[in-house]
């Protein structure tokens, strides 16, 4: 639309957002009709060359005195938002650049995607809504008024007390108040903490490969490189660790992600020989070690020696990521260092949610919803497993004792890797296949399948999708959703297909 008829109807939209301002108490009103005009000009709903009524004209519209709108022209065109001329009337100026509307949401969102297997993100559902405002409300009504200051950069004293007792209760660390450090989630403590090893002359950090992809960038920050080194059956490999020349290395030991497996006790007692001999540090990232199923949890590396350890882990996975909520463990020689990293990064983080969190641990409900959360994701991880084996006959399924992810290996009749995650994606199924973790590529089709964010009708779904589309002729599409898998038959599945050669696990 132009013409006369498009410039009333955007005029007409400009002055009924000014009506807010002239409601104002008399003495404020000027200032509150040029501020809203020069929002109106910022935003774009007064576009460039925009003629603007009459003062006269204006100010009828709006009820208020001519001297107050022939003011506000004035102030906004010696400011540059507006332009006059003599007999020729008041425009918006050329100079002003309108912002864009709205602001762009940068979180990852997957689009045409029927069923997302990609591993990271809990049952968002789960989240004890109820209960979270009860403590929150709780909080609000004791929290004395100097708690609304600048906090503690390490964090509340109550929440760095319920973090040390929680993690000594239920993952064995050695855990006194005073080396925690309260972090927004493990992404700012791995960064809080390169900082701290960068200051201590270390110019590398030795990560996992396969590994979280987010450790690189993060050290990177930080001014630290990063070296992959490999894994085997039972953890990282001690040889290509020494020769790397590192003296600092993250590992996942609990349930290493994203293999799945656990370190075994040699390997972890080879990690801390290696550890002291170089005078270094294991940064255990314990993601996920609130989720065992079908065995008994895996003490911490940090209780085995907590001044060669730092230990990291958040309520992502337990709560919500959005809550941003994690902490750092340090050894006695670095909490003073982290503790001031941390207050030249942020501050420290913001007190209520810390008070909130404190109170949900130590009233318990934290520990409800871990068995909670550990119930339903039980449920689908058997799920799966068994949707797997009903679907995809074959498939050979490991790391599934914990976590919130497996890892599948898919007989090679279902096609080359490339092609399977194409037929996949044309179906609407997001995948994530292990070689995205890692240096080591593979025709093989490995995938790293995350089910806890998924409801067990999705995840039998997404495996039908996936079955029929990577080979519909081998398998035929099933109405009815598969059985749960016995708990005790869920260690490793692998099922002889019913064409073609089986696989074997690498």
């Amino acid at each position: 639309m132009t013409g006369p008829e498009a410039g009333e109807r955007r005029e007409n939209a400009a002055w009924e957002l000014l009506l807010p301002a002239v409601a104002a108490p008399p003495r404020r009103r000027g200032r509150m009709l040029q501020s809203a005009l020069r929002d109106a000009v910022r935003s774009g709903r007064l576009a460039a060359g925009t003629r603007l009524p009459s003062s006269r004209e204006l100010a009828a519209d709006l009820g208020v005195s001519r001297g107050l709108v022939t003011e506000a022209y004035e102030q906004l065109t010696a400011e540059g938002y507006l332009r006059s001329g003599r007999g020729s009337g008041t425009w918006v100026g050329e100079a002003v650049r309108a912002a864009a509307p709205g602001a762009r949401d940068l979180a990852p969102r997957a689009r045409g995607v029927r069923v997302d297997f990609r591993p990271g993100t809990p049952d968002l559902s789960l989240f004890p809504r109820a209960a979270w405002t009860a403590a929150y409300k709780g909080v609000l009504s004791r929290l004395p008024h100097r708690a609304l200051g600048y906090p503690d950069p390490r964090g509340l004293p109550e929440l760095r007390t319920a973090l040390a007792a929680l993690l000594t209760r239920r993952r064995g660390v050695v855990a006194g108040p005073e080396r925690v450090v309260v972090c927004s989630g493990v992404a700012q403590a791995m960064t809080l903490l390169g900082f701290v090893l960068h200051g201590r002359g270390l110019s590398t950090v030795g990560v996992e490969d396969p590994g979280s992809p987010e450790h690189s960038a993060l050290f990177a920050s930080a001014g630290l490189r990063t070296v992959g080194l490999p894994l085997d059956a039972e953890g990282l490999v001690p040889g290509p660790l020494a020769a790397s020349g590192v003296r600092a290395v993250v590992v996942t030991p609990a349930h290493q992600f994203p293999s799945g497996i656990a370190y075994s006790a040699r390997r972890r007692a080879e990690l801390l020989d290696w550890a002291r001999t170089v005078d270094g540090y294991v940064v255990e990232d314990d993601y996920d070690g609130d989720f065992r199923y079908d065995r008994a949890p895996v003490g911490s590396l940090q209780g085995l020696d907590p001044e060669h350890v730092v230990y990291t882990g958040s309520v992502s996975k337990s709560l919500a990521p959005g809550l941003r909520l994690g902490w750092l463990l340090v050894p006695e020689s670095l909490a003073d260092e982290a503790a001031e990293r941390k207050r030249t990064m942020d501050l420290g983080n913001p007190a209520l949610d810390q008070a909130v969190l404190a109170d949900y641990i130590a009233g318990g409900g934290y520990d409800r919803q871990l068995r909670r959360c550990q119930r339903a994701y039980r449920e689908r991880r058997d799920c799966l497993v068994s949707s797997l084996d009903e679907h995809l006959p074959g498939t050979e399924v490991s790391g599934i004792a914990a976590g919130l992810h497996v890892i599948a290996r898919v007989p090679r009749r279902y096609g080359p890797q490339s092609a399977f995650l194409a037929r996949a994606a044309g179906a609407g199924v997001a995948l994530r296949p292990l070689s995205d973790y890692g240096t080591a590529g593979s025709d093989t089709v490995r995938l790293v399948l995350g089910y806890a964010h998924l409801a067990p009708s999705d995840i039998a779904l997404g495996v039908r999708l996936m079955a029929d589309a990577v080979h519909p002729d081998i398998v035929p599409p099933h109405a009815v959703p598969p059985h749960a898998a016995r708990p005790d038959a869920v260690h490793t599945v692998s099922v002889p297909p019913r064409t073609g050669p089986s696989g074997r696990e690498p």
